[in-house]
């Protein structure tokens, strides 16, 4: 069944999150706005689609010089079409973010002076490709962001260093040593994660029950 376009702007609402006021090193998500540039880079993953389309609506002439690579997740094939109409110079649907590196690389290798980076979509994306637009040379005046979609954040264990991606409850078991950990606030942007510590290494064994973030 199609949906009503009222029914479509709540489901625009509730892919927005707001979250609480946090420490310094942690991150704030904007909303992406049209620039004036030559050429455009759009990376996306699930829900972030959706600012993608907004972004759209509100300048439809800043697709022509626009490369998007989208990373559907869970949301399978929901934006795919909606994205392909909107008949970008480049459009690149990728089966995972580790896929998309290569061409995401090589575009920011490429690129000259001006080039404006659009990010949506969860934190953990949004982290990794800003690493990445950084260490190419672009500054940060030039990359926006905009939350969408899942709260799960990318996780990295302070003692083992691994990394452990989706985390969605406060604490968690650490996928590679098994520690049981603390999810903090503090973002490393060098690793695009933030830090957890075991939370019982005092009395081990004493692990509250797990919550759900922001619940």
């Amino acid at each position: 069944m199609l949906k009503t376009s009222e029914a479509m702007e709540n489901d625009r609402r509730m892919s927005k999150f707001q979250f609480p006021e946090s420490i310094t090193s942690r991150p704030v998500w904007g909303t992406l706005e049209p620039r004036t540039a030559k050429s455009h880079l759009m990376v996306a993953d699930a829900e972030g689609a959706e600012a993608l389309l907004d972004l759209a609506r509100a300048d439809g002439g800043l697709m022509q010089a626009a490369e998007i690579i989208y990373i559907p997740r869970d949301t399978g094939e929901s934006f795919v079409t909606q994205l392909a109409r909107l008949d970008a110079r480049q459009f690149y649907v990728g089966p995972s973010y580790e896929a998309a590196v290569p061409r995401l690389r090589r575009t920011l290798s490429d690129a000259h002076m001006g080039l404006q980076v659009y990010l949506s979509g969860t934190e953990g994306l949004m982290g990794q490709v800003m690493r990445e637009a950084t260490d190419a040379g672009i500054p940060h005046t030039a990359i926006q962001t905009e939350h969408r979609g899942s709260v799960a954040r990318r996780m990295q264990c302070v003692h083992c260093k691994g990394i452990t991606e989706d985390v969605i409850t406060d604490p968690f078991v650490c996928s590679h040593c098994g520690l049981n950990l603390f999810v903090r606030d503090h973002f490393s942007r060098r690793m695009a994660a933030y830090q957890a510590v075991c939370i019982d290494a005092e009395d081990p064994g004493n692990v509250p029950e797990p919550v759900r973030l922001y619940s």
